[in-house]
Order: C-alpha cells, then structure tokens, then sequence
C-alpha cells in the first residue's frame, strides 16, 4: 500500500483568521495566519482600473504558493491575483474588469497558503 502524502485537504477549524483593512484600498494588512480572510474598505476602483495591497503574513516564504478568492456583492467585476510572494509578504492585486462600471462595494478575499516543499 504506498504511503499518503496527506490525510487530509484544507486546514483545520481554528488555524484561520481574519482582519479588516482600514483607511484606504491601498493599506497593508497583517495577518499571521496560514489561511484567512481579509475584508476592504468599500473599494472605488473605476473600470479597466487596478490597485494592490500588502499582506504581512509571517507564515508564507517565498518558495509558497497563495490562493485567493473573492465574495462580493458590488457594481463593477473584481479579479484578484497574487503577485511579490516573499517571506513573510504577498501582495494582492485587485483589477476591475468590468468595461464601464466602478467597484462600490468592500471585497472580502479569502486566502490559503500552500507550503511547497522541494525534497
């Protein structure tokens, strides 16, 4: 019988955490936790556009991989990508890529961090 690499998928209940962003879409937050949930101010990005913002996560290194997604329930069309994956910091990127509409609501991005391991 080969031997399993996991028991199971995801994490366990209490590991996660949440932190709401304050002052503007651009503010870094922190949250030490290796998945979670992050809740923007009321997001005014205007259509076509983009804005990011700093996670200071001490879980994640850079050899790591964040998965994100969204809730949202606002005008415009938010796509959410991870870019400058380093340790101890991400950077989500939010584009609005609704042709005419702005964003005008608060996103709420859920995030994972997978660990890579190389050996």
């Amino acid at each position: 019988m080969p031997v399993s690499h996991f028991s199971e998928i995801g994490y366990k209940r209490g590991v996660g955490g949440t932190v709401t962003q304050i002052t503007s879409s651009s503010t870094a937050v922190t949250l030490n936790k290796p998945c979670g949930q992050i809740t923007t101010v009321a997001l005014t990005t205007a259509a076509a556009a983009e804005e990011a913002f700093v996670v200071n996560n001490s879980f994640v290194t850079a050899k790591d991989v964040v998965i994100l997604n969204t809730t949202y329930a606002g005008g415009g069309k938010p796509f959410l990508s991870v870019s400058n994956v380093g340790s101890g910091v991400f950077t989500v990127n939010i584009s609005n890529v609704h042709a005419s509409a702005a964003l005008d609501a608060a996103l709420t991005v859920n995030f994972a961090v997978l660990k890579v391991v190389t050996d």
